[in-house]
């Protein structure tokens, strides 16, 4: 008989920000999740937001180009009271889409509360709950400074418990928008 060969997949999980951009990638081969590496990249010394939004397209194309990850899943923003800000992250995050979506790999979203639910069983768990389960099921020996890198790393595994099924086999901007409807009326306003 045959070996069936093991299927393998590499997940970028990535945390948008303005200021600090959390990653994560997992490697699942079969049903065996593992860490390959999770940290973040700091735009604190760019003073300018456009030079902020320059180096996480360099940086997502860089982690894309080393990795090449078959998927990569985001987390949503969340709704905040300043607009400012939201505007921002919303472009921090575009930007994250746009250099994913430049080597054509498809991505998905995930509310944090979802992330959260999958990650620890509870859709309000504090970022220190998330970063603690993620330390028992990787075995990471201590806890990060920034815990954007754990935050990055929990929607990667939280892709993987949806079972890698990618709702937005997006390869283009064209495409994403077809999917994503609310968005192209966003967009067009």
């Amino acid at each position: 008989m045959e070996k069936k060969a093991v299927k393998e997949k590499i997940i970028l999980g990535l945390d948008p920000g303005t200021n600090i951009m959390g990653y994560g990638l997992v490697q699942i081969k079969g049903h065996k999740l593992s860490l390959i590496q999770f940290g973040v990249i700091n735009m604190g010394k760019f003073g300018a937001h456009e030079l902020k939004l320059k180096k996480i397209f360099e940086r997502v194309l860089a982690l894309v180009d080393e990795y090449h990850p078959d998927e990569v899943a985001l987390e949503a923003p969340f709704f905040g009271k300043n607009i400012q800000s939201m505007l921002k992250l919303g472009r921090a995050q575009g930007v994250a889409m746009a250099a994913a979506l430049y080597r054509e790999v498809p991505i998905t979203e995930y509310a944090p509360k979802k992330v959260k639910q999958s990650v620890t069983g509870n859709g309000n768990a504090s970022k220190e709950q998330v970063a603690r389960m993620l330390m028992q099921l990787f075995s990471i020996k201590e806890l990060p400074k920034l815990l954007d890198a754990t935050d990055a790393l929990a929607v990667a595994v939280c892709h993987h418990y949806q079972n890698g099924v990618v709702k937005n086999k997006s390869k283009s901007w064209e495409g994403f928008l077809n999917e994503n409807p609310r968005r192209k009326l966003i967009l067009s306003k």
